[in-house]
């Protein structure tokens, strides 16, 4: 089974991700990015390369981030400690200080035991899958082991806080004087930077769900928890709620009545708002094909086509790139502004969300109203042959549906691409007429894929 999934290396803490896998995967990274002209250009001046390290505040975080920075000092990498900061403000920081990669130590969106390491190339970007196995596969290679001035240095990275936040404020076209806003940082890695930030782009701030212990991150709170800020909102009386994950690379939100805006939604006002003023590339939106229905709806009738990847913000990223678009994303709230990021970034997106509401005078729920949200019904079908989605009897059963749905609604079958499961997702002017269309598609690969 590979190390890497889909977005680094994630598992149980001082289980499956012990300190001598961190070290041993820190030392194959140096390995594999510390090859290239610039890096050979490096050392030719007599300089080491350098990686920009940071963590969420859970508590494996901290032996994690040490075993890390271990590995790389011991390959001759000097290491910028960033200490708790959010996923985005890594990637940012490798490419404002020119390191040649980083890493961060953060389980995302999961619960305090597990964790992760995900590895940023230079220029903050994630690393496409080839390299992925190159480092996996140098895990069991020789290791660089410099001696005497060759080892790297370990410092505190003192103002990366600094710097991020001032990239944020500078990225933003209005003050957001008169908003009221609750944040749920999820007791995560935006805890400190995230209402200080807002705050000072000019928001009146509310904050639940900043006061991590290393243990409660994620735990009925943040962006995979959304009744409490919800209610924190409605309570408050503000215009607005913001939840980030446990790295802070999402971002959704709820309206002054509490209810929910994801990401599909907080996408459709950007792309409104950018076409308006010029700045949508191409006037495309990258989107990945579990985005609802809706959103396609919503851009055909606003001029902005929408080019669709598979699920994972790394791919919409790759979309992006490739076609020199400005702004892709997720219905989950990762959200990509290449203009000012290279990754989901959910202070950023907060931040611009909030700044369309400043310009136009809006509420959120008038901005949001530029989207139709068609219900949407997912079905797991365990147990089946997931390599087999295109037999014959499946693929009519998919036919049959989407023809008798017709415009009104999409079906789509998405292979697990670990696990013997098929995802059956079906959007319908109804939630009883998807439910029914997923029971029925469901029942079919069941009987038709059976293991």
């Amino acid at each position: 089974m590979p190390l890497f999934g889909t977005d680094g290396v994630r598992g149980l803490a001082n289980g499956i991700l012990t300190a001598d896998l961190a070290l041993t995967l820190a030392q194959a990274t140096a390995v594999v990015l510390g090859q290239g002209r610039t890096a050979d250009a490096r050392r030719a001046a007599g300089k080491r390369l350098t990686a920009v390290v940071a963590r969420d505040p859970r508590v494996s975080g901290e032996f994690l981030t040490a075993a890390v920075s271990a590995g790389l000092a011991s390959s001759g990498v000097d290491v910028l400690d960033a200490g708790v900061l959010p996923t985005p403000a890594l990637a940012f920081l490798i490419a404002d200080r020119d390191a040649d990669f980083g890493v961060m130590v953060s389980a995302s969106h999961n619960p305090a035991p597990d964790n992760g390491i995900k590895i940023f190339a230079r220029g903050g970007v994630k690393l496409p899958d080839i390299v992925e196995q190159r480092i996996e596969a140098a895990m069991a290679g020789p290791k660089l082991q410099p001696t005497g001035a060759g080892v790297g240095r370990i410092v505190r990275f003192a103002d990366a806080e600094d710097r991020y936040v001032l990239h944020l404020l500078q990225s933003l076209p209005a003050r957001l004087t008169g908003l009221h806003v609750v944040l749920d940082c999820a007791h995560g890695a935006a805890s400190g930077v995230s209402p200080e930030t807002f705050a000072d782009a000019g928001a009146e701030v509310t904050v639940v769900g900043a006061d991590p212990d290393g243990l409660n991150i994620n735990d009925g709170v943040g962006s995979t928890h959304l009744a409490s800020l919800a209610a924190a909102v409605v309570a408050a009386g503000a215009d607005l709620g913001i939840a980030h994950d446990g790295d802070a690379d999402r971002c959704l939100a709820v309206d002054a009545s509490g209810r929910i805006v994801d990401g599909d939604q907080i996408m459709a006002i950007l792309a409104v708002s950018m076409k308006e003023r010029g700045l949508l590339a191409d006037n495309t939106l990258v989107a990945t094909v579990m985005s609802n229905l809706g959103l396609h709806r919503a851009m055909a009738e606003h001029g902005i086509r929408v080019e669709q990847t598979a699920v994972g913000d790394r791919y919409v990223l790759e979309r992006m790139n490739e076609g020199g678009y400005s702004l892709g994303g997720e219905q989950s709230g990762h959200v990509i502004m290449s203009k000012y990021a290279t990754t989901g970034d959910g202070l950023l997106t907060g931040l611009h969300l909030m700044a369309e509401m400043a310009r136009t005078g809006c509420t959120l729920e008038g901005l949001a109203s530029t989207m139709k949200v068609y219900p949407q019904v997912l079905v797991n079908v365990p147990g089946v042959d997931r390599t087999r989605v295109d037999d014959e009897g499946v693929q009519a059963a998919v036919a049959a549906a989407s023809a008798e749905l017709g415009d009104s609604g999409r079906v789509l079958l998405r292979p697990s691409g670990t696990e013997p499961l098929v995802r059956v997702m079906v959007e319908a002017a109804s939630a009883e007429v998807a439910q029914a269309h997923a029971d029925a598609l469901a029942g079919v690969v069941r009987e038709r894929l059976a293991l």
